[in-house]
Order: C-alpha cells, then structure tokens, then sequence
C-alpha cells in the first residue's frame, strides 16, 4: 500500500502537527499522500446528505485522524468510495480509532507492508417518507437517531417492523443502531454491546416512559419505520432525526422514516488479531 488519503480533524490536530508526522514517515518511504482540503464540521445541519471528498482515484487508503466522530464523518462522505478507513486516536476513548499515537509507526509499517486485514461494517439507510428529502438514501455507519429538539415532554413513537405495528413508545427518542454503533448512544441508553462483525440492528429507546422497555434486536433484513405520533391533546410533535449525530432533518407528527441495512459497507482496516473482548475490556476499564 503506497497511496493515502488523510482526514484530520483540524480541532484535535490545529497545527497539523501529528498530520505532518504521519505524512513525512510516508513520504520518506516512498509512499504518495494527499491531505482534505474540506471536510464538515459535526455540527453542520440541513440537508442529511454528508460532504463529497475529493478523493485521488488511486488512494487505497483513507487515513483518518481525530476520534469516533472523525471517522463517521469520514465514513459518511465515503460511501460511494470502495477504499478502506484506519482510524488514529487523537481523541479520548476511541472504539472507531485503533492506532493510539504511541503505536503509530509501527502501524504505518504494517500499511507499507500489507500486513492487514479489513473488516466490512454494516451501515444503516435511512429514508424519509416526506419533505424536501423524500425518498433520499442516507447513509449512517453507527446510528439513526429520532429524537426531541426543543421542550422536555414525552414524545410519541409508532414503531413498525416490515409494514406491521410492532410497540408505540412514549420516550425522548429512539436510536437505530448497527453493531459498530452499539458502544455509542446504545450503549448510553442502556442498549446491548455487539461484537461490530454482527449482522443485526438494535432498537433502543431514549428515557422510556415505561418500566419494561429494552432493547429490541432484528435481522439485518427487517425494514422499521418509525412514526412521529401526535402529542397531547392532539398536538403537533417536532422532532430531529439525525445521521452519525451530525447531519440532520427536523420531522413533525404524522411523517414516517424507514430505515433498513444499507446496501454500502464501511472498510475498517484492522491491524491487530486481538479479539473484540479484549479490546473492549481495555476501553471499559
């Protein structure tokens, strides 16, 4: 592997420092790297669809330095792109990033050597049932989130499960969430953590308004749709879906997303053969 593509996020890396870094040790051993010039910020909003990268078309790797959000963001503008993700931890706990600084030339001599495997994580699509976005796919590589956006109320949601009603929560919100994301907002909500390799979905809801509701596991084929149910008194209910947690659309009472596994995976390179227990228990800890 000789030809790289680097996505810093400049907020943990201002001065490009540890960008410079990894580029120089590259570059030094013949290896070719191209630094984003553009990349959106998290908190970017309106449309759910994420930014293009202009990507060489020869790049065989995406080098992505930053955190977990870092990584969705790179996922999420790497869809159309058939190139494989290695995430370096600038961050704090880091499931998404595998380097850690302290390990990173050993790693960048892995890359050089093709002395790695890649993992294909599922994704989750998303397609709104009305608005401006109607029948857009988005993409989301940890989790779908549908929840309140402004008062502190109990919102209503009608959960469906391949067109049949299967709950209707009274709740903050609800998370759709693939296995890589089950250590994100899941897990915060009381959701189960997966193994990332899994081919399932999780359905977790935010503060339910009841004392028996968990976590709802699916096959990777159902298809959920998640209803904006009316609020008290018959009252219009205004929510915010969001992508990865940062591209996001408002939905009111009576619109509808569906939301299924993607046809797109993420290629995460792994450089390690430790399990997931393990690198687990030392995130945890």
């Amino acid at each position: 592997m000789k030809r790289f593509f680097i996505i810093t996020n400049k907020g943990k890396d201002p001065e490009l420092t540890e960008t410079g870094k990894v580029k120089k040790y590259l570059e030094d051993r013949g290896a070719e790297c191209t630094l984003a010039h553009s990349f959106l910020p998290a908190e970017s909003t309106g449309s759910l669809r994420p930014g293009n990268m202009d990507v060489p078309e020869d790049a065989e790797c995406v080098l992505v330095l930053g955190g977990d959000g870092t990584m969705l963001q790179a996922a999420g503008s790497m869809t159309d792109k058939d190139i494989p993700l290695l995430g370096i931890n600038l961050g704090t706990i880091g499931y998404l990033t595998e380097v850690e600084l302290s390990d990173l030339d050993k790693a960048l001599d892995k890359l050089l050597n093709d002395d790695f495997q890649t993992e294909d994580r599922m994704m989750l699509q998303g397609v709104l049932m009305q608005g401006d976005n109607k029948g857009v796919v988005n993409y989301a590589l940890n989790d779908i989130i549908i929840a309140r956006c402004s008062s502190l109320q109990i919102y209503n949601f009608n959960i469906y499960v391949n067109d049949k009603l299967l709950t209707s929560y009274q709740a903050d919100g609800i998370i759709l969430s693939t296995p890589t994301g089950s250590t994100a907002y899941n897990m915060s909500a009381g959701g189960p953590i997966v193994d990332p390799k899994a081919q399932i979905l999780l359905l977790t809801p935010i503060c339910p308004h009841a004392a028996n509701a968990r976590t709802i596991v699916l096959s990777v084929n159902d298809r959920v749709t998640v209803e904006i149910g009316q609020g008290r008194f018959d009252s219009e209910q205004i929510v915010e879906v969001s992508l990865d947690g940062a591209r996001r659309q408002i939905m009111k009472s009576g619109e509808r997303i569906d939301i299924s596994a993607a046809d797109k995976v993420t290629k995460v390179i792994k450089l390690s053969s430790e399990s997931f227990v393990n690198i687990l228990r030392k995130k945890i800890v």
